[in-house]
C-alpha cells in the first residue's frame, strides 16, 4: 500500500488545563464500580483485559473468559493483584464447550450486572478462499456470546437491579478497508451492531442498557498475529496513516470508552453505536 503525505506539519499545543477540567477528565476516566461485578467474554488480552483493569480499579470485580488456559490464568493472577477476578476457559467457536460455560455463569456469577461481548476473530482471508469450516467459525462465536448473554441477562433481570451490557465491534462493519480481506469478520461484528440495537429495546423495560463501541484498528493480539515480527513496525505505521488523529488504537483507548458505557454516568444511554476509532468514520486520510 503506497501512502502519499504532504510536506507540511503542525505542531500541537497541550492545552492549559484548569483545576477543575483536571478533575472532570479524572471523573470520566476513574467510574465507580464499587459492589458490582462485570463478565468478560474474551477479556484474557487486548481490550477485554484493559477494561476488567479498569473494573476492578473502580472497586468492582470481574470474571473473564479465554481460549487459553495458561494465558487465562497469567491475565487472571495480573488482575488479582488489585481486586477478585475468576477465569473460564473455553473455546467458543465449538458449540459443544459453550453450555458449560453458560452453567458456571449461573452457578457461580448470577451476581454480575455488566458484560462486556469482546470476543472477535480477525484472521484475514480473501472471500474466494473461504471454506465452510472458516467461515462458520464467526457464526459459532457469535452464536456463543448470543446465549451467553441470555444467561447473565436472565441473572440481570431475577437481580432486579438492572444492568449494563456494552459489545465490542468494529468498523470493518461499516465499510470495507482494503489494507487486509475481511468478510467474515464484517458479518460477525455485524451480526452484533444489530444485535446491540434488538436487545436494547427488549431489555429497557428491565432497566438493561445495551451499547456497543466500534474501533478501528487497534494493537491487540489478534491484530499482532497477522504480521511477522519483523514488519510489526512498517505495518503499524501504513494502518496508523488511515486514521485521522495518525496512529492507530490502544487496548486502553476503548477500554475507556467501554468502562464510561458500563458506568452509572452513562444511563441515558442505549442502543448507542459508538465510534472509537481514531477519526475513521468520519473521514479517511487514504
Amino acid at each position: 500500500m503506497s501512502v502519499v503525505r504532504r510536506h507540511w506539519r503542525r505542531e500541537r499545543v497541550a492545552p492549559d488545563l484548569s483545576a477543575s477540567q483536571h478533575q472532570g477528565r479524572d471523573d470520566f476516566m476513574n467510574q465507580d464500580f464499587a459492589g458490582r461485578k462485570v463478565i468478560i467474554i474474551g477479556g484474557s488480552s487486548g481490550m477485554g483485559f484493559a477494561t476488567a483493569q479498569q473494573v476492578l480499579a473502580g472497586g468492582g470485580s470481574a470474571v473473564i473468559t479465554g481460549r487459553n488456559p495458561d494465558k487465562l490464568r497469567a491475565a487472571v493472577e495480573a488482575l488479582t493483584q488489585n481486586g477478585k477476578a475468576w477465569g473460564i476457559a473455553a473455546e467458543l467457536t465449538d458449540r459443544l464447550q459453550v453450555p458449560a460455560v453458560r452453567q458456571q455463569l449461573a452457578a457461580e456469577h448470577a451476581d454480575a450486572n455488566l458484560l462486556v461481548n469482546a470476543a472477535g476473530i480477525f484472521l484475514p482471508r480473501a472471500f474466494s478462499e473461504y471454506d465452510e469450516a472458516f467461515y462458520d467459525s464467526f457464526n459459532e462465536l457469535n452464536r456463543a456470546m448470543f446465549f451467553i448473554t441470555q444467561t447473565v441477562v436472565a441473572g440481570m433481570v431475577a437481580g432486579g437491579e438492572g444492568g449494563s451490557i456494552v459489545n465490542i465491534g468494529a468498523v470493518w462493519a461499516h465499510q470495507g478497508i482494503a489494507a487486509g480481506p475481511h468478510a467474515g469478520y464484517s458479518v460477525q461484528k455485524g451480526g452484533v451492531h444489530s444485535l446491540t440495537k434488538a436487545l436494547a429495546i427488549e431489555l429497557a423495560p428491565h432497566a438493561i442498557r445495551v451499547n456497543a463501541v466500534v474501533p478501528a484498528a487497534v494493537k491487540t493480539p489478534p491484530y499482532l498475529r497477522q504480521f511477522p515480527e519483523e514488519d510489526l513496525g512498517l505495518t503499524e505505521n501504513t494502518f496508523a496513516s488511515m486514521h485521522p488523529v495518525g496512529r492507530i488504537g490502544t487496548p486502553e483507548d476503548v477500554a475507556n470508552m467501554v468502562s464510561f458505557l458500563l458506568s452509572n454516568k452513562a444511563s441515558w444511554m442505549t442502543g448507542a453505536i459508538v465510534d472509537v476509532d481514531g477519526g475513521v468514520m468520519a473521514g479517511r486520510n487514504q
